[in-house]
C-alpha cells in the first residue's frame, strides 16, 4: 500500500513540526531554566530567614510554598507556550485555592499569628505565661499552636491565633519581680509593732533584693481586721519559693509576736422580751 502526500500538505505538516518543536523546546527551557532560577531564589531566602533566626518550623514552611507557587507559574508559562489557553486552568486553579482557603481559614489565621510571634518575639520557649486563660511554661512554639507545660505537668496547646488575639502576660520577661502579699492583724494590735515585726521577716530573707526596696503599709481597715500589704522585690526564678516562705515566716513570727490573725466572725445578741 502506498500513501502519497500532497506537497502542500506535507509543506504545511513540516511547518507545523518545526513550529511545534520550536514552542517545545521553549517551553522545555522555561521549565529548566525556571526550575534553577527558583532553587537559587529559594536559597537566598532560606538563608535570609535563617539569618534573622527565624524558627526552622517556620523557615522550611515559608520556603516550601514559595517553591510550590513559583513552580505553578513556571509550569502554566511553559504550557501557555506549547499554545494551550491557561486561562481555564487558572480559573480551575484560583476556585480550588478559593475553596481551600475557606476550608483552612482558622488554620491560616494560627499560621499567620505563628509568624507574628516568632517575629515579635512576645514570649520564647521556657518562658512562663499567660495566654487564653491558660498558665504554663513554654514548651514548644509551633506553626499553628503554642504548646504549654503547667504546674503540674500538663501539657496545654494553644491555637496561635487565640493567643495572638487576646492578652499575653510574660513572667519571664524582667529578672525582678515583685512579691504581693496580705498581711492582717486584729485592731487591738500595734500597727507599729506589726510593721516592725514584718520588716524584720524581709531583712533576715537574702532572697529580697535591696533595690527597688520593699514596702510595708496599712493598705485596709477591713471589717474585722487592719490588712497591710508586704511587698518585697526579689529575683524573677525565686518568686516561687519566696511567695511561699514568706506566708510561713509571717505566721510564725505573728505566732511568737503574740499579734493576732483574725478571721470573719459574726456576733449574734438574742435579747429576751417579757410581756
Amino acid at each position: 500500500m502506498e500513501f502519497n502526500l500532497d506537497g502542500n500538505l506535507w509543506n504545511q505538516l513540516s511547518e507545523l513540526l518545526s513550529s511545534f518543536g520550536i514552542s517545545l523546546f521553549i517551553a522545555l527551557s522555561i521549565l529548566i531554566i525556571g526550575r534553577q532560577v527558583v532553587k537559587i531564589l529559594i536559597k537566598v531566602i532560606s538563608t535570609a530567614l535563617e539569618r534573622s533566626n527565624t524558627e526552622d518550623t517556620v523557615r522550611i514552611f515559608v520556603t516550601n510554598l514559595l517553591n510550590t507557587l513559583l513552580m505553578i507559574v513556571i509550569f502554566i508559562a511553559a504550557i501557555n507556550q506549547l499554545g494551550i489557553q491557561t486561562t481555564s486552568i487558572i480559573a480551575v486553579l484560583g476556585a480550588a485555592g478559593l475553596a481551600i482557603g475557606l476550608a483552612l481559614q482558622g488554620s491560616l489565621s494560627n499560621f499567620a499569628a505563628g509568624i507574628l510571634i516568632v517575629i515579635y518575639r512576645p514570649y520564647k520557649v521556657g518562658d512562663y505565661i499567660q495566654a487564653d486563660n491558660h498558665l504554663g511554661t513554654v514548651d514548644d512554639i509551633q506553626i499553628f499552636s503554642t504548646v504549654l507545660k503547667t504546674p503540674d505537668n500538663k501539657l496545654v496547646i494553644v491555637p496561635n491565633g487565640s493567643i495572638m488575639n487576646g492578652s499575653i502576660v510574660n513572667f519571664s520577661n524582667q529578672d525582678k519581680r515583685r512579691v504581693d502579699i496580705i498581711a492582717s492583724c486584729s485592731y487591738e494590735d500595734d500597727i507599729d509593732k506589726v510593721k516592725s515585726v514584718l520588716a524584720d521577716i524581709l531583712s533576715k530573707d537574702d532572697r529580697i533584693l535591696n533595690e527597688p526596696k520593699p514596702r510595708i503599709a496599712v493598705s485596709e481597715l477591713a471589717d474585722s481586721s487592719v490588712n497591710f500589704i508586704v511587698r518585697p522585690w526579689v529575683k524573677n526564678s525565686d518568686y516561687i519559693d519566696v511567695y511561699y516562705s514568706l506566708l510561713e515566716e509571717i505566721k510564725k513570727r505573728f505566732d511568737q509576736e503574740g499579734i493576732a490573725i483574725p478571721y470573719p466572725q459574726t456576733d449574734v445578741h438574742i435579747h429576751n422580751h417579757t410581756e
